[in-house]
């Protein structure tokens, strides 16, 4: 599928993230506008619209159960979105190539995280932008981290950090440094399978028939 690299940005006539009227709207073709025009980011006609992966940022995924730890222990990151059962976070574009060599380096290796990544020829569902009206479907992506326009996002994404820039991201944003963020992400998300594991464990059992003698 092709996909749409947006011209450079020239000066806005409306205020950052407001939709135009007659021409923006809660609708997949304003919503790519305003990716295009605010944030300069490349979108794939939809419905819906897909935001390729690869080119500005790459997504680190996690299962959705894992979300509110992991966002209590990483911080200040770049934008995070939920889609659907799963939460994106999004890091430096090459990040998605670092993701298995780091879990076999940090031990977790070979373990059914659910953890992944998307890279170059990946895409996600773009959430609504902030502020916009969006789908009220249950699990619909939305944003949690949202993206702010006037920002370049790159600053703000986790990356491996480089000598000289200490503990933060790899473009001196602040962003956590992606070892950490993926230390992180791998912990959360072994702990809430385990929750999940004895979740299903107890159901099973209360759900046993009493047997009698």
């Amino acid at each position: 599928m092709a996909f749409s690299v947006p011209p450079p940005r020239g000066p806005l006539e409306h205020g950052p993230g407001v939709p135009r009227p007659g021409v923006d709207g809660p609708f997949d073709g304003g919503h790519a506008r305003w990716y295009e025009d605010e944030l300069g980011w490349a979108t794939e006609a939809g419905p819906p619209v897909l935001l390729p992966t690869g080119i500005r940022f790459d997504v680190l995924e996690l299962p959705a159960d894992a979300r509110a730890a992991v966002l209590r222990r990483i911080g200040p990151t770049g934008p995070v979105a939920l889609l659907g059962g799963r939460m994106g976070v999004l890091v430096a574009a090459g990040s998605a190539d670092e993701l298995p060599g780091l879990l076999d380096w940090l031990e977790w290796g070979g373990i059914a995280l659910g953890l992944t990544a998307l890279g170059a020829g990946g895409r996600i569902t773009a959430p609504a932008p902030p502020r916009w009206p969006g789908p009220s479907a249950q699990g619909a992506a939305v944003w949690l981290r949202p993206p702010e326009p006037g920002l370049e996002t790159e600053s703000t994404l986790p990356a491996l950090a480089l000598c000289g820039r200490g503990g933060n991201g790899g473009s001196g944003g602040g962003a956590p440094d992606l070892v950490r963020l993926v230390d992180a992400a791998a912990t959360e998300c072994h702990r809430a399978r385990l929750s999940r594991t004895s979740r299903g464990n107890t159901l099973r059992t209360n759900t046993q028939p009493l047997a009698f003698s």
